[in-house]
């Protein structure tokens, strides 16, 4: 089966594909598509373009969002298990704790979109500061680059898309070239969720 990179709200065909051999039984499971620099810039650009709105987004709505990319992978635990356990090789029990594990990132992801708060500082520590304070103001980076390892396909990738999107920054994500199906879901995942196109793009090769 040729799959497609998600590039812009967009399933993007790539003129490149690999076979992806299963690590237990060495069959074919997929064939991934090789993105090449152009598709990379691609990607750049519309995770760019995506960062006006991820900033405006209210902390409420990107937790939200992260609440249903959550519910939705519950949802969808036993195919998301079958995709960790073929393209990574694991027993489906350890693939299935590894999916449990990921929806409370995104969980926890949520909640933090809601406490991504600055601090106020005191002044009055020096002569003249008396009555004053100060205070920090957390921005968000704007596009982040996301390049995740094998070993937990899944949760690893939890856990940089995660608190990206809850700062409210734009991601581009280049999953291990061995475990690329489960991050394809994700994207599915955060279409189906309503992040906007643009603010997660996944590049495979």
């Amino acid at each position: 089966m040729k799959r497609t990179c998600y590039i812009g709200g967009k399933w993007v065909p790539m003129a490149e594909h690999a076979p992806l051999y299963s690590p237990c039984t060495g069959q074919a499971i997929a064939h991934v598509p090789q993105a090449d620099a152009q598709a990379v810039e691609r990607a750049i650009a519309a995770a760019e373009e995506a960062t006006t709105v991820m900033r405006r987004m209210p902390a409420y709505q990107r937790a939200a969002i992260l609440e249903k990319i959550a519910l939705l992978l519950d949802e969808r635990m036993e195919e998301a298990a079958r995709i960790v356990a073929l393209e990574a090789g694991k027993p489906i029990r350890t693939a299935r704790g590894e999916v449990i594990r990921t929806v409370q990132t995104y969980r926890f992801a949520a909640g933090e979109a809601k406490r991504l708060h600055g601090e106020t500082i005191p002044l009055d520590a020096a002569i003249g500061g008396e009555g004053r304070l100060a205070y920090t103001v957390r921005e968000p980076l704007g596009v982040v680059g996301a390049i995740t390892p094998f070993p937990f396909p899944l949760n690893l990738v939890a856990h940089k898309v995660g608190p990206a999107l809850a700062a409210g920054n734009a991601v581009v994500l280049k999953p291990a070239s061995q475990t690329p199906l489960s991050a394809l879901l994700l994207a599915e995942l955060a279409e189906q969720a309503g992040l906007p196109p643009g603010a997660l793009n996944v590049v495979t090769g």
